[in-house]
């Protein structure tokens, strides 16, 4: 397995920005897929945004135009740059990595928009 530590969460305004940190504990993003997911309370789930082993990116609508994915593989480590935050935005944000046989989750960074 793959252990996932992600950090860059807080409180932040509406309108503001965090970029979030997720760390692998090796490196194999050229053979599988990196995904954040965030879940607020009494909702399931969901993805907000994937980059592919080959480096394909894909954002959800609901984001779209304010969230940005990103890898380094050197580092380990794939990033969401959030912009233009709003108070829905609100949840504890996940990051998965998947392919190889490997399915394995964070532990999850708070993220709280509110003025």
């Amino acid at each position: 397995q793959v252990q996932l530590v992600e950090s860059g969460g807080g409180l932040v305004q509406p309108g503001g920005s965090l970029r979030l940190s997720c760390a692998a504990s090796r490196s194999i993003f050229s053979i599988s897929a990196m995904g954040w997911y965030r879940q607020s309370p009494g909702k399931e789930r969901e993805l907000v945004a994937a980059v592919s082993s080959g480096g394909i990116t894909n954002i959800v609508d609901a984001v779209k135009g304010r969230f940005t994915i990103s890898r380094d593989s050197a580092k380990k480590t794939v990033y969401l740059q959030m912009n233009s935050l709003k108070p829905e935005d609100t949840a504890v944000y996940y990051c998965n990595i998947r392919g190889a046989g490997i399915n394995s989750w964070g532990q999850g960074t708070q993220v709280t928009v509110s003025s």
